[in-house]
């Protein structure tokens, strides 16, 4: 469970300073597959960041599983994200010199795992995005929905408890984001928890809950 509460981030702005965030509170429950809407600069990407422990909050409240996520230490944080967070971003962010199963098989670098086991789940969640039969193909050979097919199996390679997703379909046509939704509706009936900011209404059917954010505030 995610928990947030009286969450307020600024950043400068001259000598003053812009509040990107203002006491926000908000509770996503486990397997809930949460959209994010707002006009740009609403505040829906800083949300993002300060949930998945990349960006400390000025004031206010960060819980995951009762645990506050800022109280832990640098170090303890940033090994907490690689093990309840799967992050997915609008530019995919995969290394083009390697294979698609290498770039699937980064998170795992550093999970302590024997190399068997991290093949086996690295094709594991290849299947489940459907791209096992490209493993061997690099990301440049891919089409768009495929190189986001990746990036979503990169982040589910460690069995993210969390997905957390910053407009995965916005450089994709309505059909190839509409299987990636897909994607994402089928993660959260497994039990994952998804947040996505998003501004496409062809995506609100495939969400449990729209978050509408105006000015640094939830609206509703």
């Amino acid at each position: 469970m995610i928990e947030l509460e009286g969450i307020g981030k600024a950043y400068p702005n001259g000598k003053e300073r812009f509040w990107a965030l203002k006491d926000v509170d908000l509770r996503v429950e486990d397997g809930e597959f949460l959209l994010v809407v707002g006009p740009s600069g609403s505040g829906k990407s800083t949300l993002l960041s300060v949930v998945g422990g990349l960006n400390p909050p000025d004031t206010g409240t960060l819980r995951i599983d009762d645990i506050p996520l800022y109280e832990l230490n640098p170090e303890s944080r940033a090994e907490f994200r690689g093990d309840y967070f799967g992050f997915v971003f609008q530019d995919f962010q995969l290394l083009n010199h390697l294979t698609v199963l290498e770039n699937v098989l980064l998170p795992l670098a550093v999970s302590g795992w024997e190399r068997k086991r991290q093949r086996q789940k690295a094709e594991e969640v290849l299947e489940v995005v459907g791209l096992w039969e490209k493993a061997r193909r690099l990301p440049v050979h891919l089409s768009g929905g495929e190189r986001q097919r990746v990036a979503i199996a990169r982040a589910l390679v460690r069995d993210a408890a969390i997905i957390l997703a910053d407009e995965p379909t916005g450089n994709l046509d309505s059909e190839t984001g509409r299987q990636i939704m897909e994607i994402f509706r089928g993660l959260a009936r497994r039990g994952a928890t998804v947040v996505m900011v998003t501004h496409n209404p062809e995506n609100f059917r495939f969400a449990d809950r729209i978050l509408y954010m105006r000015d640094g505030r939830v609206v509703n």
